[in-house]
């Protein structure tokens, strides 16, 4: 007798609101691995606007739905969930969206709901994070108001100077440093004013909630992981972030990220031992993990664990290894081993540029003269003049970014020197 039936066709891979042309190119590659030809279905918000070149690619199926009505979302997925061979998505804004998901295609062999839920709230996170390791998480508390009875506890139970960040937003959006009383009332109550409209407007995960948490010297980095279904992870290359502050802003903002990193051997593996702890203490499987760290005196310490490929990684990991971080996520939801070549091609930077002042921008200077380096492999300008240039430390978002890439890393440095000495970004 037999014990499992197949039904449908299990060839159709599941993008949930968001499809990128790297994924459209892992499709076709994954499909050369594998019998049958794979193809990809995109299920989009309803209210969001669907990119031309997806309309035009006839071997996409495209969904739209209201993720708020579980009825709708079900009666639209019911006619392809026999077919989805996997899912996956961009973005932690989307992370509760494919929360959603899940429970509709009990074929795949996901992340659980619980653990997607844990790794998008900042507080639930560091709470899990603390419970299994103290030693990889920095101590916090939670403020919901900025009375003198909460300043004096987070006085008491964290001390100066401490960080303040929302629970449920990335991208360092309103993340400032406190260094005494009044600096702290006067945060609480801007990131009390300010954070229900940007939870809105940056789609925030989970209710609005204020973490404080200790300030931790010492240098960033990130790195992606790959984790199977039994929880075997495959590390990506690490990844140094330079932050805003570091360039003196008063902002955490990361400014730089630049990849293959200095670090030795040992000093890798620990960042892999403190990223895998993470990994563990939140549930993580079936999954691409981005984690972001810090090298501390103390040891490395765990900032952030999400459930999703990081920011600009594919670029990053392209250039420097070759490695294709988008077909690899799609491997490791099937249990797939990741393809991780080993050979270092070059060094990669990603600069994010925020204007030094908040205003309307009015020009951007130097863009001629940053176009002919050779090391530039893109520009792409996020603001036109006009628009409001705000801090992430106020929820804005940068003017623009820039790859670049060179295989000789003092090449790639003096690149780097010159785009920070022609560029000048003009407010008014």
């Amino acid at each position: 007798m037999a014990l499992y039936h197949q039904t449908g066709n299990q060839n159709k891979i599941l993008f949930v609101n968001g499809f990128s042309p790297a994924q459209r190119a892992a499709v076709d590659k994954y499909s050369a691995l594998v019998p049958d030809k794979l193809s990809p279905i995109v299920l989009y918000d309803h209210k969001k606007e669907i990119p031309s070149w997806v309309k035009e690619d006839k071997d996409v199926t495209i969904l739209t739905a209201d993720f708020t009505d579980i009825d709708d979302l079900q009666n639209v997925m019911k006619p392809h969930v026999e077919d989805i061979l996997t899912a996956t998505f961009l973005g932690e804004y989307n992370a509760p969206n494919f929360r959603k998901i899940i429970p509709l295609i009990p074929n795949c062999v996901l992340p659980t709901e619980t653990s997607l839920k844990w790794t998008t709230e900042k507080i639930k996170m560091r709470g899990l994070l603390r419970n299994y390791d103290k030693t990889i998480a920095p101590n916090f508390a939670v403020a919901s108001d900025a009375t003198p009875e909460t300043i004096e506890r987070l006085e008491k139970k964290i001390g100066y100077p401490l960080v303040v960040k929302p629970s449920g937003l990335a991208a360092s959006l309103l993340v400032s440093i406190c260094y005494h009383r009044e600096e702290l009332e006067q945060v609480l109550k801007q990131t009390i004013k300010k954070m229900n409209q940007i939870y809105k407007l940056k789609k925030g995960r989970g209710e609005p909630a204020i973490l404080v948490e200790e300030f931790m010297e010492g240098d960033m980095y990130s790195i992606d992981a790959y984790v199977n279904a039994r929880g075997v992870i495959y590390f990506a290359p690490l990844v140094y972030v330079k932050t805003g502050r570091e360039i003196g802003f008063d902002d955490f903002f990361g400014y730089m990220r630049m990849t293959p990193t200095q670090l030795n051997a040992p000093h890798t593996e620990e960042a892999q031992e403190a990223a895998t702890k993470g990994i563990k203490a939140l549930g993580m499987r079936s999954t691409t993990c981005h984690i972001e760290l810090m090298r501390t005196e103390k040891g490395w310490k765990v900032i952030e664990l999400g459930p999703r490929i990081g920011g600009n990684r594919h670029d990053m990991y392209e250039l420097s290894f070759g490695i294709d971080h988008t077909l690899n996520d799609l491997l490791i939801r099937n249990s797939r081993k990741p393809i991780l070549p080993k050979k270092v091609k070059g060094y990669t930077a990603v600069m994010e540029f925020y204007a030094k002042e908040e205003g309307k921008l009015q020009k951007i200077q130097g863009l001629f003269k940053i176009e002919v380096l050779s090391s530039i492999q893109r520009i792409k300008v996020l603001k036109e003049p006009g628009d409001k240039c705000t801090f992430a430390k106020s929820g804005g978002d940068p003017v623009l970014r820039i790859v670049l890439f060179d295989p000789i890393r003092s090449n790639l440095l003096a690149d780097i020197r010159r785009v920070e000495q022609y560029l000048k970004i003009i407010v008014v």
